[in-house]
């Protein structure tokens, strides 16, 4: 099933972040989560705002910890998690887009028949985190240099998890690397697996299901699982910022 093409506008984002996350066509987002598990989010960043983020990598003290893919058997390249207190533009990002999130995972979720409800506001599904021992912050930087991958996995980090992620691109596909596309595939009952390739630009972001989502058929709703990945790095280097809204152990 696909989402009708819709022409996208380009313009300057606002520079206030609740006002430019409020502009989004969120009806057009949710139609797309629904359809295909992923959504583009035209425009989150500028070009600046992007470089700015990108260059923090080198930047030690503003990260948690570093980790190194290839050592996990994650795939190859590398990324940092973020500490507390959370960089520009990321701190004001991860409460202005967890509203309109928190309705369609809520949505979701009654559909699926699970019990669990987010509330309203950031803050607060934040404080059910830390209640529960998850008091570690999740955004991330991610690196990828010519050759690097990121496995097709899922970012479940504790007892808490939020069901809706967002990944933002920071560099220019084209002129800064070349392949490096974000990858989300759904492992669907008794059939086989379907790929999708979201093509973004430079302050593009993507939002898409953590691990399920539901699925209308000739018997009711049902869950098809979901992980993403990147695929190979041809040449140059690509940076992401990684929007995660639940805390981890």
């Amino acid at each position: 099933m696909t989402s009708a093409v819709k022409t996208i506008v380009r313009s300057a984002p606002p520079a206030n972040m609740a006002a430019r996350v409020a502009a989004l066509d969120w009806q057009h987002i949710a139609d797309d989560l629904d359809a295909q598990g992923c959504a583009v989010l035209p425009s989150l960043l500028s070009a600046g705002e992007c470089e700015a983020l990108a260059a923090l990598y080198d930047t030690d003290e503003k990260f948690r910890s570093r980790i190194v893919m290839g050592r996990h058997g994650f795939g190859r390249g590398e990324y940092k998690y973020f500490a507390y207190p959370l960089p520009e533009p990321i701190a004001s990002l991860r409460p202005a887009l967890y509203p309109p999130l928190s309705r369609i995972a809520n949505r979701w979720n009654e559909a699926m028949g699970i019990a669990i409800r987010y509330p309203d506001d950031h803050a607060a599904f934040l404080k059910r985190c830390h209640d529960a021992g998850q008091t570690r912050p999740t955004p991330l930087l991610l690196r990828y240099e010519a050759g690097d991958y990121n496995c097709l996995h899922q970012d479940l980090y504790g007892e808490h998890v939020f069901p809706l992620q967002v990944a933002i691109l920071l560099s220019q596909p084209g002129d800064e690397f070349t392949g490096g596309e974000f990858v989300l595939t759904e492992q669907r009952p008794r059939m086989q697996s379907r790929a999708e390739v979201v093509p973004l630009r430079q302050g593009d972001a993507v939002a898409f299901a953590v691990h399920h989502r539901p699925v209308q058929g000739t018997r009711g709703v049902y869950r098809v699982n979901l992980r993403h990945g990147v695929s190979r790095l041809r040449s140059g280097r690509r940076h992401t910022a990684g929007v995660i809204f639940h805390d981890a152990t």
